[in-house]
């Protein structure tokens, strides 16, 4: 419930119209591209016993939060609407940027983790 009442917020403020490349959606999907990649490292590497956690947060919270299916309709709306050059770019963005951001926040997890590591070592 969380995620999906935290993408509805974020569509609030960033409406998108229909004859222009759909910046709310975009901006939620890549954004929880970012934060499973990191969550999912963390919970991975740091509790790995954790397995209830994976679904709760990767299934739960963060598939609540991004929508393929708002994706899917609104890139289907565009074409419909006359607009496959809008249509190809947020298809290609969205998914070039999206494994961007899975790669990014996987590699800002293990930069925590190392950094965690390192303090731990210098501390202890």
């Amino acid at each position: 419930m969380l995620g999906a009442v935290s993408r509805y917020a974020v569509s609030l403020a960033i409406p998108t119209h229909a004859d222009r490349f759909p910046w709310g959606t975009f901006l939620i999907n890549i954004s929880g591209s970012a934060v499973l990649g990191f969550i999912l490292i963390l919970l991975i590497e740091q509790f790995p016993r954790g397995r209830l956690a994976r679904p709760v947060i990767g299934t739960g919270f963060i598939g609540a939060y991004t929508t393929f299916s708002t994706f899917m309709v609104e890139t289907l709306l565009l074409i419909r609407d006359g607009h496959p050059a809008i249509a190809v770019a947020y298809l290609a963005a969205s998914v070039a940027a999206g494994l961007a951001a899975v790669w990014i926040g996987m590699s800002g997890a293990r930069i925590v983790l190392r950094a965690e590591r390192w303090l731990q070592q210098e501390l202890g």
